[in-house]
């Protein structure tokens, strides 16, 4: 009996040290304007995930700066953490923004070069980000995405992504981020055609300007994809944060978005 519990034990273990915890979060006007409680706050917030990708980074000075404090306070926790940041997007300049990976190094190795995604950077505003990393000796590549604004009409932008499995057939990809859009949007159908699946349906992650009759979310944007047949889905969920605070006011200090997560193992 006794072998048998130690082998469930064991398989239990590996199962859990072979889950990856990705999480993603539209970190708005993620700069200098955030405060060190709030960084703080942030770091408390990520730091039991493995991967986090951030959208809305400053691209001016302070977004590099708030990405590098973040990881330092990460970095205190007692795990050791690295980070990767984006050059600012090709768009226009006021909405130029940088993408930013953390990881820990413990269980995650960065494979090669961070690139921002150049072939449909004139049809798209804020070219989507590509991070390729190493787990468990299997890889698998982060395309991390801020779309333009809902009134802008992101399904413009989204249609290309339909492309980007073809451009990198060898890259197991992952789209994760605010893509201003639900994933029930016909401009889907064709990655969900390919394999890929969303994380969450019908879930709203972002916040109201306040709570009306104990409804705090407005809008289905932030979202992931993966490869059914790459990836093994075990969970995902979110992280109602602003639930910490007093009023939407406040929490829509640390972001406007809630972050999203997703736990899986490479096949």
């Amino acid at each position: 009996m006794k072998y048998i519990l130690s082998f469930v034990l064991l398989f239990f273990t590996v199962l859990t040290f072979s889950q990856t915890k990705l999480l993603s979060w539209n970190l708005e006007n993620f700069g200098k304007s955030k405060s060190e409680s709030e960084l703080n706050f942030i770091a408390n917030t990520i730091f039991e995930y493995d991967i986090v990708a951030i959208q809305e980074v400053v691209a001016g000075y302070g977004g590099a700066q708030a990405v590098a404090k973040l990881a330092m306070l990460l970095n205190e926790k007692g795990t050791k953490w690295d980070y990767s940041i984006s050059d600012p997007t090709s768009s226009s300049s006021y909405k130029k923004e940088r993408y930013a990976f953390l990881w820990k190094t413990s269980k995650i190795k960065l494979k090669g070069n961070t690139w921002l995604e150049k072939k449909y950077h004139l049809e798209i505003d804020r070219e989507p980000y590509f991070a390729t990393f190493e787990i468990n000796k299997k890889a698998v590549t982060l395309v991390s995405f801020h779309a333009i604004t809902k009134s802008r009409q992101p399904e413009t932008e989204i249609k290309y992504f339909k492309f980007l499995p073809g451009e990198y057939p060898t890259l197991n990809l992952v789209f994760l981020g605010d893509f201003n859009s639900p994933q029930s949007h016909t401009v889907f159908t064709p990655l969900k055609k390919m394999g890929y699946s969303p994380i969450l349906q019908n879930q709203k992650t972002t916040l109201k300007q306040q709570c009306k009759n104990n409804i705090c979310l407005a809008s289905e944007f932030d979202n992931m994809f993966y490869k059914t047949g790459s990836l093994e889905f075990t969970n995902s969920g979110l992280i109602p944060f602003y639930k910490n605070f007093n009023s939407l006011k406040e929490a829509r200090r640390i972001s406007d978005h809630i972050p999203i997560w997703f736990e899986f193992y490479v096949k």
